[in-house]
């Protein structure tokens, strides 16, 4: 997966509690498993005047024009600004695809469902928990300024906003190895191949009645 290091990126908000991943996502989007090209359906039901289905040619389907994501002030955006409990409902890992499909690299809220988070970090997605009084705060200032931008720095763990204020978030080390580094389960999986190899070889020699 793409590295997450630093990142200075147009901020989109979704002023919105309780976001479900099923509105991310909607239900008939989850056929496919490749992790690409869900981006176009992202937020399908809120984004789009009439109904969506996996195939569809998105390009002129009639769009909710008052739906931030709509806006021509928010297009190209990668940091997501939302209210608490962004991505609770069911624990489908399409929604974080979506997310990174459609171009965000990082979400700001007060709080995350636990499943969802834990899908963001492990696909390259940075969910960064703010207090409630900083995410109002920035609520305001992206509505006022257009063009708000946000400086996001894993390594230093702050999150810089234009007039200069840092705000420092909490994240877990071994998830902040793994998105600076572009890790992934399976590529730490595979940074230990020899290892892996070396123990099935002395294995097979210890217990070779399990290898026919």
């Amino acid at each position: 997966m793409l590295a997450f290091t630093t990142l200075n990126g147009l901020v989109a908000p979704i002023d919105r509690a309780n976001v479900d991943t099923d509105a991310l996502i909607p239900k008939q989007f989850l056929k496919s498993i490749k992790r690409s090209g869900f981006g176009p359906n992202l937020f399908d039901e809120w984004r789009y005047l009439d109904h969506g289905e996996p195939g569809q040619d998105c390009a002129n389907r009639p769009r909710n024009q008052s739906f931030a994501l709509n806006r021509t002030r928010f297009q190209g955006a990668e940091i997501l600004l939302a209210r608490e409990n962004f991505g609770c409902g069911s624990s489908r890992e399409h929604a974080p695809w979506a997310l990174e499909d459609y171009g965000f690299r990082a979400l700001i809220a007060p709080s995350f469902a636990d499943i969802f988070f834990s899908n963001c970090q492990k696909n390259g997605l940075l969910p960064i928990v703010l207090d409630g009084a900083t995410v109002d705060q920035l609520f305001i200032d992206v509505e006022k300024n257009p063009g708000y931008r946000l400086t996001i720095d894993l390594a230093a763990q702050t999150v810089t906003t234009p007039a200069g204020p840092a705000h420092r978030f909490d994240i877990d080390p071994f998830a902040k190895h793994c998105l600076l580094n572009g890790f992934d389960e399976i590529e730490i999986t595979l940074a230990q191949a020899d290892t892996i190899h070396a123990y099935e070889a002395r294995r097979r020699g210890q217990e070779p009645w399990l290898f026919p």
